[in-house]
């Protein structure tokens, strides 16, 4: 398996951002690490190798980047207001800087030139169902495993219009069904899916769901059982399910 190893300047964030790209040829995959993690997260907890029929066969290149959550949504004790605008200072790093740098490798690689597809687990999930929602046009597939998509996991009562803007739950309530997104949301091919088990918390994942039936948005929302628990083992059982069928669209 090919592996590249980067670390660059990011404007949007005034400081370095590594990260690492597994893969030759195919489709570029965002990962994005569950809370706090890092770049090297998706090697270190054996994601590359349930990964690996797709990149080896060069359907999909993946980019693992750094979170900021330790800044963010785990830093429950900092100002609310400068928390969520350092957050989105990390989504212009990755709408503005890695989104152009994946699609030119993929372009220059394979001559891919379709959307992202964005993955993680946990708060990683969170993260790209946020993502996804918000730029159908860069980010048009999604697979979610296990996330919370509400502000009040990181910021409890507290709310203005950026942390609004980051809060799934809040702002697909107030979507319009005839918003030109709901028909980018659908050409697209999104998947969220949660177990029942320990130290899972469905709840938000059934509210999304029972959203995008309101509104007509095609996004399939998954549940597993109840021995289904938060946890890498039956993250990797989930890759391996749905991966195939992300790949079908």
């Amino acid at each position: 398996m090919e592996m590249r190893y980067f670390k660059q300047f990011s404007p949007a964030l005034g400081r370095e951002m590594e990260c690492k790209v597994y893969g030759h040829s195919g489709r570029p995959v965002l990962f994005i690490p569950c809370q706090d993690g890092r770049f090297f997260d998706f090697e270190n907890f054996h994601m590359t190798e349930t990964w690996s029929p797709w990149i080896e066969s060069g359907q999909v290149m993946v980019f693992s980047i750094d979170t900021l959550d330790a800044e963010t949504w785990s830093n429950k004790d900092g100002d609310p207001y400068f928390r969520i605008r350092r957050h989105e200072a990390w989504v212009r790093y990755i709408t503005e800087e890695m989104a152009p740098f994946m699609r030119k490798m993929a372009w220059e690689r394979s001559g891919w030139s379709g959307g992202i597809t964005v993955f993680g687990c946990s708060l990683g999930a969170s993260h790209a169902v946020n993502l996804h929602l918000r730029f159908p046009d860069i980010f048009t597939g999604l697979l979610a495993l296990s996330g919370i998509y509400t502000s009040e996991y990181g910021f409890g009562n507290y709310m203005d219009e950026v942390v609004y803007a980051n809060s799934p739950v809040h702002y697909m309530a107030n979507l319009p069904s005839h918003h030109p997104y709901v028909e980018k949301l659908n050409r697209g091919r999104g998947i969220i899916c949660c177990g029942q088990g320990a130290w899972e918390m469905p709840e938000t994942s059934r509210r999304l769901q029972q959203l995008f039936d309101e509104k007509g948005i095609h996004i399939w929302v998954d549940f597993w059982g109840f021995d289904v628990n938060h946890d890498w083992p039956w993250w990797h059982k989930q890759v391996a399910y749905f991966v195939p069928k992300l790949l079908e669209h």
